[in-house]
């Protein structure tokens, strides 16, 4: 049996390495600059300006009236990749119930062309702002996290999000007009 002593200082270690790992956590999340508003579950989308693979500009906005999945990814991304199949597979199968899946690709543009030329995908793909405040931060991805995916109602308000990949089943639930996330 420990002694008093010893349990105190047992207890001290125990609470200087959970005060450690918070600090490290924290320490890893990405810094949110002054007057950037960090959108969360509930709020309203910020309405981002992004560019197509066509140099195009567009507004979130413009998806209005519609069920939004962002998925952010990259080309680099392991678990992204292997998301992508069913990510299409949902496109494919909701496309024509008012849900749109929207790849934000969180890259350079250069790897993302090749990496769809060689990959293509069946939803459209904007290209994400990687300079801070990068474009998953806006959507709450804090830890800056890949993959990372967001379901917005058909009128912009934020209804959840997952950090890493979706299974089909979770993609079916989203993307389903019948149901709620």
């Amino acid at each position: 049996m420990l002694s008093r002593t010893n349990l105190f200082i047992l207890g001290l270690a125990l609470l200087a390495a959970i005060a450690g790992g918070w600090l490290q956590h924290h320490s890893r999340r990405a810094p949110v600059p002054p007057g950037v508003h960090v959108a969360n579950v509930g709020d309203l989308r910020p309405d981002v300006a992004l560019f197509d693979l066509d140099g195009h500009e567009r507004r979130l906005s413009g998806y209005q009236g519609k069920r939004l999945l962002l998925n952010f990814w990259a080309s680099w991304c392991a678990p992204c990749i292997a998301e992508m199949p069913a990510l299409n597979a949902a496109q494919h199968k909701f496309a024509n119930q008012g849900a749109i899946v929207l790849g934000i690709a969180m890259d350079q543009p250069d790897n993302v062309h090749a990496f769809l030329a060689q990959r293509p995908v069946n939803y459209p793909v904007l290209l994400g702002q990687l300079a801070s405040p990068s474009t998953s931060l806006r959507f709450g991805d804090v830890d800056e996290v890949l993959p990372y995916s967001v379901l917005l109602d058909e009128n912009g308000k934020i209804l959840a999000v997952q950090r890493g990949p979706l299974s089909a089943k979770q993609l079916e639930r989203w993307l389903s007009p019948a149901t709620a996330p």
